[in-house]
């Protein structure tokens, strides 16, 4: 049964497919979250404070669950954007990985029949996702604290599928060092989000501060956002997993060229009518229009402050001219 799950995964647009059990996360991980938590590392997101116990226990989501399905969607493309975050250039992927969770629930029902009980997370349920895609030979969890696997990178857009029946688990990565002896994604990050050796400060993180802060923003972090006007992808862009990583190939995942090129200053000029076609179907939405708009400024500001690139060529021409 677990590999005609994995086949109809596949089938339905999936690049990575694993199984697991519902059983809990290990302690050490639980007690890094928590340690996490006190260091108040969270910024606003108050919400990664409530249900801890059910987070790392799916089987608090599901009663008598038995097993967890994890998914990955690929979203590299052949291009980035400095402006939006890579995965907000294609459809709002909850909306695309919840139904093919469905069907692939349904394709199940069908296979079993046995009154199937499950329930689908695609960050709508407090769900230690990474954690669990891990345990399920997904990939391993990197030094940008991102599931990474070795062929799609941390390109990933994940997916859960909870479920009471009982199936055989895939077995985690064996190596567990994959990080080691590099630092890509930490010396990239402008403002310290990431550092070597401690807790990741999603209260400095680039794509929290643009998507998930609400309130003002300190002069400090203002002048290191550069021109990212929602999320960010310097760790990403950074890892060396991603460099040769295969680009997605799912053509029912619709990608927005259009957001590619689009510059601060148009984001300024965007009325509620444009925000709402421009980003239709599209992660941005959740933000609203009067964040995007704040964020934009910001970076609109930051191109004014910033100091001209220092060109030797021009340099030696002017030194030429002086004698």
């Amino acid at each position: 049964m677990e590999e005609k799950i994995k086949h109809k995964a596949k089938d339905l647009g999936f690049d990575l497919v694993g199984i697991t059990s519902a059983q809990p996360i290990d302690s050490v991980q639980i007690e890094h979250f928590k340690k996490w938590l006190a260091e108040d590392c969270y910024g606003t997101m108050r919400w990664l404070g409530k249900n801890i116990d059910k987070r790392f226990n799916p089987a608090l989501l599901l009663p008598n669950a038995q097993s967890v399905i994890c998914t990955a969607l690929n979203y590299k493309s052949l291009t980035s954007s400095t402006k939006i975050a890579s995965y907000a250039l294609y459809q709002d992927y909850h909306g695309f990985i919840k139904k093919r969770l469905f069907k692939l629930a349904d394709f199940i029902k069908s296979q079993t029949g046995k009154k199937l009980k499950f329930k689908i997370c695609v960050d709508s349920a407090p769900l230690a996702e990474r954690a669990l895609a891990a345990r399920a030979g997904l990939g391993f969890i990197g030094r940008n604290h991102l599931l990474t696997n070795l062929q799609f990178g941390s390109f990933l857009l994940l997916g859960e599928l909870v479920t009471n029946l009982p199936l055989k688990s895939d077995k985690p990565l064996k190596k567990t060092d994959f990080c080691k002896g590099c630092t890509h994604c930490t010396e990239v990050c402008p403002t310290g989000a990431l550092t070597e050796g401690s807790f990741f400060e999603a209260r400095k993180c680039i794509s929290y501060l643009t998507i998930e802060h609400k309130g003002r923003i300190s002069k400090e972090l203002k002048s290191k956002m550069d021109s990212y006007v929602f999320g960010c992808d310097r760790c990403i862009l950074a890892c060396p997993y991603n460099k040769n990583a295969s680009v997605c190939q799912n053509r029912d995942f619709k990608f927005f060229a259009e957001r590619l090129n689009l510059s601060p200053q148009q984001v300024l000029n965007l009325s509620q009518r444009d925000f709402d076609a421009l980003f239709a179907d599209s992660a941005v939405l959740r933000t609203g229009l009067r964040q995007l708009k704040r964020n934009a400024l910001i970076c609109v500001k930051n191109a004014r402050n910033r100091k001209p690139t220092y060109k030797p060529s021009q340099n030696l021409k002017k030194r030429h001219l002086w004698h």
